[in-house]
Parts: C-alpha cells; sequence; structure tokens
C-alpha cells in the first residue's frame, strides 16, 4: 500500500480500535466471549453493588425502548419475594445481554456492563489487551512530531482505558490524549465526528480517522475529517469500489507526517 501522506492541517488522530489497533479476533473470541460466559456470575456476585443495580437500570430502560423489536427480552423489576423471584430476573438480564451481543448492538447500557465486567477480567489477569506491534512505536513518533491522539470505539471509554492499561504492551494509557465513545454519537453518525473536533477545540479538517469500516469512513468523511481505511488481518473484506475510493494503510508505519521530513 506504500506511503500515506498525512494532510498539512491534520493536527489530530482519531483511532478506531477494533481491527485497527486491535485484532478483531482478540474481541470476537477473547472479549466478549468472556462476557457471555460469565455474565450470570458476576451479576450474582455484584448484584446488591450500586454500580451493578445502575447498569440493570441501564439495560431495564433500554429493553422498554425495545419492546416493538423482533426477539426483545424484557427485564422485569424485583417485587422482593425471595431467591426464586431474584434468579428470573437475573436470567432475564442474561437473556438481555445475549440477545443484544447476538445483534452486535452498540447499546450505551450493554457497553457499561461489558466495560465493568471486563475491569474484573483484565485486573484479575484473565485478560490482555491485544495490540498490533506496529501501533506503539507509531504513536510514539506521532507524538514527537506533535499530533494528538485520541481513541473513538463503541466500547466504552472504560472498556478502552482497560484494553490499553492492560496490554500486551504494558501501561500504554499515557500515548493518548482523550477516549470517546458513543456517548458522543454513533460512529456511522457524520455529526460524532463534529462533536469530537468540537470537544478537541479543532476543526474537522484537523483530524484524521483511521478506521476499518467504510460506514464510519464515510460518516467522518462527510464531517469533512480526513479518513484512512485501515486493512488488518481478519479484517471484513471491501470492495473494489471502496479500495479504489478510500485511501488505504496495512500498517501505522504507513503514515508520513509532513513533520517528519
Amino acid at each position: 500500500m506504500g506511503v500515506l501522506p498525512v494532510p498539512a492541517e491534520v493536527r489530530a488522530i482519531l483511532l478506531d480500535i477494533e481491527g485497527t489497533t486491535t485484532p478483531i479476533a482478540f474481541v470476537q473470541e477473547t472479549l466478549f466471549p468472556y462476557i457471555k460466559d460469565n455474565v450470570k456470575e458476576y451479576l450474582r456476585a455484584h448484584w446488591e453493588e450500586e454500580e451493578c443495580q445502575r447498569d440493570v437500570g441501564l439495560l431495564r430502560k433500554q429493553a422498554q425502548e425495545d419492546s416493538s423489536l423482533d426477539g426483545a427480552v424484557p427485564i422485569p423489576l424485583e417485587s422482593g419475594s425471595g431467591e426464586e423471584e431474584l434468579e428470573r430476573v437475573i436470567q432475564a438480564v442474561v437473556d438481555n445481554v445475549h440477545w443484544q451481543m447476538s445483534l452486535d448492538r452498540k447499546t450505551t447500557a450493554l457497553k457499561q456492563l461489558q466495560g465493568h465486567m471486563w475491569r474484573t477480567a483484565y485486573a484479575t489477569g484473565h485478560v490482555k489487551g491485544e495490540i498490533f506491534e506496529d501501533v506503539v512505536p507509531a504513536i510514539r513518533k506521532w507524538r514527537e512530531a506533535g499530533m494528538k491522539v485520541y481513541i473513538y470505539s463503541s466500547g466504552s471509554v472504560e472498556a478502552q482505558k482497560l484494553l490499553f492499561g492492560y496490554s500486551t504492551e504494558g501501561d500504554i494509557l499515557e500515548l493518548f490524549d482523550g477516549h470517546f465513545d458513543t456517548k458522543i454519537g454513533p460512529k456511522v453518525e457524520s455529526e460524532s465526528y463534529r462533536r469530537i473536533a468540537a470537544s478537541i477545540g479543532c476543526a474537522t479538517n484537523n483530524i484524521l480517522f483511521l478506521t476499518d469500516v467504510p460506514r464510519e469512513a464515510n460518516a467522518a468523511e462527510e464531517a469533512d475529517t480526513h479518513v484512512a481505511v485501515v486493512i488488518r488481518p481478519g479484517n471484513a473484506g471491501l470492495t473494489d469500489d471502496e479500495k479504489s475510493y478510500y485511501s488505504l494503510i496495512s500498517s501505522f508505519t504507513e503514515l508520513f507526517l509532513p513533520s517528519s521530513t
């Protein structure tokens, strides 16, 4: 794919995670299965805690909003009538989480619970965030050149910080100037990139967004954000039109910064 010059007006690089900094296989074969396999045990262990109850409350609210969707799983309120009913409510939460995950939902409610579960997994050493080997050296070089670096992922900010804080490269959180998740808006809506630019304090054309998803790239472009699509092992294939339209890179080392001349 060669070298991709970064436009001179770019002051910040915005990074997707899955399929960009991190193999899709790590998310699909490690992180998500951990949630599916451990959600019931986690809920039983933490049910009385305020954080867990907030998570369940958000999931219940989301379930109400989803009530018209095919296969949606409602989460009943507890009436306080003993262990049997508690198990019924917990099972409803488990079924709801499994249903949302089967549809690859990106709801804040789901992502928040997942983030809290992953915190436990990372802290106990059950999981380490996987990073492509070109990522850390490239980001260090960008920062030395004066570039700001941010993360934008559908995973919660907490989940992002866990992945990079407990990574195969060690704690690399110092490499990032900020984190954004779906609270700023969906990644497939152009307005989200305008909000990120406003939050960073720059124009949208001062940002280069790296993602493996053409729909996200398209939304960013509509907001006048610069875009490059990342080709990594395991990523979904691109159409011929997408390959010819987008700037493509297979490694962060292929980005050439004007200031590095």
